[in-house]
């Protein structure tokens, strides 16, 4: 079973969202370039070795229209897991898990349009237990598997070989969705729907950003206005640049937790 993940969202750039996270405006809800991508990509697989292609999400009624879309591009099968939408990305994660636990390739967009992390995708693989291909930005469909090439940080490329199960996560710009026909798209498909456990409020306090805590500085000095403004914003210091250190690993071990203690992280 080959399955694609994909995500309702507010397809603008800047979604009203008054009084908090709310639904998206379903005149401009929809999925991501990158979801799209995805969904390319699992029927492309499909095209070239067989089985079944199933399309998943997880989101609230409204979100079958993503779902049906995808139907209408070629899917055999859809999904939907009845989550509300602000859902945690480590929920979405286990729900997706669940549903997907036969799947042998499960194909995800990098990240989603409302700001998203792109978290779910490795957060998916580690529920499953299986490998990752995650930020890839080229992709050859071969007999034997899937050659991929993914973004690293600082402008370098990683070429992957992906063979057995794996999630695989892409960007927006490596296929452009094929056009579904009018007959698919006026058809009412079947959308099987899982009502999962309610979400735990332990899952909701994980979900919370984390901020350091606020650190303590003493007050500036000087005789004159400008001479405290330069000791606050150290325009006079010296630039600071890394330093290089060699320690044996406790000794390692403990120069981090000092700077992270110093930077209010602990």
């Amino acid at each position: 079973m080959i399955a694609v993940c994909l995500k309702w969202v507010d397809r603008r750039p800047e979604p009203a969202t008054a009084g908090g996270p709310g639904l998206p405006d379903q005149r401009f809800a929809g999925v991501s370039a990158a979801d799209q991508a995805a969904l390319e990509w699992a029927l492309r697989q499909r095209d070239a070795s067989g089985g079944e292609v199933v399309a998943v999400t997880v989101g609230p009624e409204p979100a079958d229209a993503v779902l049906r879309d995808a139907m209408a591009a070629g899917t055999d099968r859809a999904v939907r897991v009845d989550r509300p939408f602000d859902a945690p990305s480590r929920t979405v994660a286990e729900d997706l898990a669940t549903v997907l636990a036969e799947a042998t390739t499960i194909w995800c967009g990098d990240h989603s349009f409302d700001r998203g992390t792109g978290s779910v995708p490795a957060f998916l693989a580690a529920a499953l237990e299986i490998g990752q291909a995650l930020g890839l930005v080229a992709i050859d469909i071969e007999p034997d598997g899937i050659g991929a090439l993914r973004r690293l940080d600082g402008g370098r490329r990683e070429r992957l070989a992906v063979t057995g199960r794996a999630v695989l996560s892409v960007e927006g710009g490596t296929a452009l969705l094929r056009r579904a026909s009018l007959r698919s798209v006026l058809a009412k498909p079947v959308i099987d729907v899982v009502r999962p456990e309610p979400i735990q409020a332990a899952h909701v306090a994980d979900a919370r950003p984390f901020r350091p805590r606020p650190r303590a500085f003493a007050p500036p000095v000087g005789s004159t206005a400008l001479d405290r403004i330069r000791t606050l914003t150290a325009a006079g210091a010296a630039v600071a640049h890394g330093e290089t250190v060699t320690l044996d690993p406790p000794a390692a071990a403990e120069r981090i937790r000092t700077a992270l203690r110093e930077w209010g992280y602990i």
